[in-house]
């Protein structure tokens, strides 16, 4: 996962030093009461997002310093190497929730099954039609067409099917009515939960669409190129843990943001020619190369060993909005979500083992207390990162 681009911090509380497990390795304990009085919770907080990984603002003042993409990519996954991938990528569109896929008539559209045999020009087949409608139930795909505002059914296909126009985008119809263009080829599938649309492309054609959508295209050429590098690993890597699934990846921050040909620009387009086909690869395969908007100075680790903790010096030559924030919650708002407190008295933040980023919230209250993650707060209050210092007042 990784969040869309765009804390060590001492409170008045009592800090305290628990040992975790077996290993020896310290998390951090902090108590913050909260006053009769009190009416809200303040937040002091550094970064934006998870803080793993590459940091998209410290690669921008990496590269305001000079450096490469590679050296760029290089400090934020130590131990790593390069390597290449290439081949296609499927895509779920999230945002085509409808049971069928709908997408507008044009020159040189073409329906193909995916089991094979023989392709059909729907725009000579039916030159009159202005929409196209792929309804996947089954075993079977169901083909219909749009004239003078009346659905037909033009044959029933065995099997998936997808359209696509030789290379030119094809422009689909979301469920509100609003359009939204892809390259390559848009496919209906029967998934585990209901229909399925996919946008089926290849590798670099993909990144179009990333790179844009996750750093301006007019960061520094090296910045850019560095996120070329990050995200077509992440899809690379997403793409070999896709065995057996419909999908490879998805077009949100859950995986990573694509937004198709609305979001290519030039200079991402230059990003992701210069590194054609590079990828940022650990023992062999795809590195997980997560990557946020901003880690505050500092990354946070993660589950593989080149996702490592350590000092960001880039991140202060970037310019960068989230370096340092505050947010205010509202103690009513935390004593709500969790009904179950009565009134909320005492916050415990559980730290990890650098004392910055919290993992865990204990809140106390008068009538129960209840543990959640640190990422759940975040999401729920909407914070920027889960490293701040919290007081109440």
């Amino acid at each position: 996962m990784r969040t869309s681009w765009l804390a060590r911090t001492a409170s008045g509380a009592a800090l305290t030093l628990a040992l975790v497990g077996l290993t020896g390795v310290p998390s951090y304990a902090e108590d913050v009461p909260v006053g009769a009085g009190a009416t809200t919770l303040t937040l002091s907080g550094h970064g934006y997002g998870h803080g793993r990984g590459m940091s998209q603002y410290g690669a921008k003042g990496a590269a305001a310093q000079g450096l490469g993409w590679a050296q760029i990519v290089g400090f934020y996954y130590p131990g790593t190497q390069l390597g290449e991938a290439r081949g296609p990528i499927r895509v779920q569109l999230t945002a085509a929730t409808k049971r069928s896929l709908t997408v507008d008539a044009r020159a040189g559209l073409r329906l193909q099954r995916l089991a094979g045999g023989r392709g059909y020009r729907l725009d000579r087949l039916r030159p009159a039609a202005t929409r196209w409608k792929l309804v996947a139930h089954g075993e079977r795909t169901r083909v219909r067409f749009e004239t003078s505002g009346r659905w037909r059914t033009l044959r029933t296909v065995r099997g998936p099917a997808q359209v696509s126009a030789g290379g030119e985008p094809v422009t689909l119809r979301l469920p509100d009515g609003a359009a939204a263009a892809y390259r390559g080829a848009l496919r209906a599938v029967a998934g585990p939960s209901g229909p399925v649309t996919l946008n089926v492309l290849p590798l670099e054609t993909y990144l179009r669409g990333v790179v844009p959508a996750e750093v301006p295209a007019t960061w520094p050429a090296a910045a850019v190129q560095a996120q070329a590098v990050a995200a077509r690993t992440y899809a690379a890597w997403e793409r070999a843990a896709a065995t057996g699934a419909v999908a490879d990846t998805c077009d949100t921050t859950s995986c990573q943001v694509y937004r198709g040909v609305a979001a290519e620009h030039p200079a991402a387009d230059a990003a992701v020619s210069a590194t054609r086909r590079q990828v940022v690869t650990y023992q062999g395969a795809p590195a997980f190369t997560q990557f946020s908007s901003s880690n505050g100075g500092f990354s946070a680790a993660g589950s593989a060993p080149y996702l490592v903790a350590q000092a960001d010096p880039y991140e202060s030559s970037s310019a960068n909005p989230n370096a340092s924030w505050s947010a205010t919650v509202a103690r009513s708002a935390v004593e709500q979500a969790w009904p179950q407190l009565g009134r909320l008295t005492r916050v415990s933040v559980v730290r990890d083992a650098g004392g910055r980023r919290a993992t865990s919230l204990t809140l106390v209250g008068t009538a129960g207390s209840v543990t959640v993650s640190a990422d759940d707060v975040r999401t729920r209050f909407g914070l920027r990162s889960t490293w701040f210092a919290l007081s109440a007042g």
